[in-house]
């Protein structure tokens, strides 16, 4: 079948302002419609971050919501769900209704881009694939969150966080050295997909500005995670294997020392000396200026070497004082440091507010949540203010009679079809 046209013209860039020029009121994604067909943390982090970035977010779902609405509790939207899908419109829509393809299609015509991280073949079955899709939209970008690299054995094996941290070391080089491999406490590998996701994306819709055309792109958790390893990796070949995978909370290449968390007498302190000024720095104020005069702890390897020794006698000294005692005074110092904190210091301190990472809002009828704020900061482009996550199918028939001009009659016909 010959591909149409497009209807669009290319975007053409905005000049850029002068240094004197009032900051802009246009948000970087402004225009941009985005049709979600993701579910749990990797897709649906990946159109946060556009949503935050100004694109219009259209969350189609399955009558049953995706598996996160629900999970904790039937019939009680989860704290998960809430968190990742802020402003977001949801459409619910039966895609494997021969009809609600159809509709699906007709919205790709006039979208941007469409985010999935279905099992592999999925999209295949549901004859959505991305040929599909650019038939009837040349411009149109697939963004697919993938478990595995397309080129591995595991690339049609289906994958969530846990697994991916299996397969690519994050368990193994996580926990304590004589205890079994542990998972990372965040959901690493899904965040880390979705993050990478969106960067692809962003440049995709770039390259469209040039040639006029959307593509596929994709990312592999797999792939997005293996980075992060740097250091344990860098501490295998440079020790030709010799070091232990899990090194605890010590530095996973244990090439840096002191980097541990100490314990103080109120709870406990992160503490790494990078170079030998925030060595010294530390060992004035220990008062224990025979450490920082004796060459036998002069230099990074040297003082790695006798590892051991070194944590127990910082150790020794964090645990004389309170945390926060210890956090200012090396503060001050420039020593690099942080308080241990819990869930609970996080959600009453400071990135929990509006404007902050964590944001508070209330919908409709009245129900408080929290939604996640952006990390992305750019000068000319606001945030986009925060708003609840929406109830499944509440933007249904809204979605269907403003994009596709369906009226009244349409859509009671759909809902009794249960297309819609």
């Amino acid at each position: 079948m010959k591909r149409k046209k497009s209807r669009w013209p290319l975007r053409t860039s905005h000049r850029p302002q002068g240094r004197g020029s009032s900051v802009t009121t246009q948000r970087a994604l402004d225009g941009i419609v985005v049709l979600d067909l993701s579910q749990v943390y990797n897709g649906p982090y990946c159109t946060t971050l556009l949503a935050q970035l100004g694109a219009e977010i259209i969350k189609i779902e399955p009558f049953g919501g995706e598996p996160v609405r629900w999970r904790v509790v039937d019939e009680q939207q989860t704290a998960a769900f809430d968190l990742l899908n802020g402003g977001k419109k949801s459409l619910r829509l039966n895609l494997k209704d021969a009809e609600g393809r159809a509709l699906f299609l007709r919205l790709v015509e006039r979208a941007d881009i469409v985010v999935e991280n279905f099992s592999p073949g999925t999209l295949a079955r549901l004859s959505l694939d991305y040929d599909v899709l650019a038939e009837v939209n040349e411009r149109i970008i697939l963004a697919s969150g993938r478990g595995y690299g397309a080129r591995t054995p595991q690339a049609a094996h289906r994958a969530m966080d846990l697994t991916i941290q299996a397969m690519t070391g994050v368990m193994a080089t996580t926990g304590q050295p004589d205890q079994p491999p542990t998972k990372a406490g965040p959901a690493i590998a899904d965040f880390f997909g979705g993050t990478h996701l969106m960067a692809a994306i962003t440049a995709a819709l770039y390259q469209r500005t040039v040639t006029g055309r959307g593509q596929h792109v994709e990312v592999a958790m797999q792939d997005a995670v293996v980075p992060s390893l740097t250091s344990s990796i860098a501490g295998y070949l440079d020790s030709k294997a010799t070091l232990p995978e899990r090194t605890g909370n010590r530095h996973s290449g244990l090439a840096v020392c002191p980097y541990n968390v100490y314990p103080t007498s109120d709870g406990w302190v992160a503490i790494l000396c990078m170079n030998d000024a925030h060595w010294k720095s530390l060992c004035g104020l220990m008062a224990r200026a025979d450490l920082a005069d004796d060459p036998a702890f002069g230099s990074p390897p040297a003082r790695v070497a006798r590892m051991d020794e070194l944590d127990e006698i910082v150790g020794a000294w964090t645990a004389t004082t309170t945390r926060d005692d210890v956090v200012e005074r090396l503060q001050q110092l420039r020593v690099p440091c942080a308080p241990v904190l819990g869930l609970s210091d996080l959600m009453h301190g400071p990135l929990v507010g509006s404007g902050a990472m964590i944001q508070p809002v209330r919908d409709e009828a009245g129900r408080e949540s929290y939604v996640l704020g952006t990390p992305l900061r750019l000068a000319a482009s606001p945030p986009v203010p925060a708003a609840p996550a929406p109830a499944l199918g509440a933007h249904t028939e809204e979605v269907l009679r403003d994009r596709l001009g369906l009226d009244t009659a349409d859509l009671a016909r759909l809902r009794d079809r249960k297309v819609v």
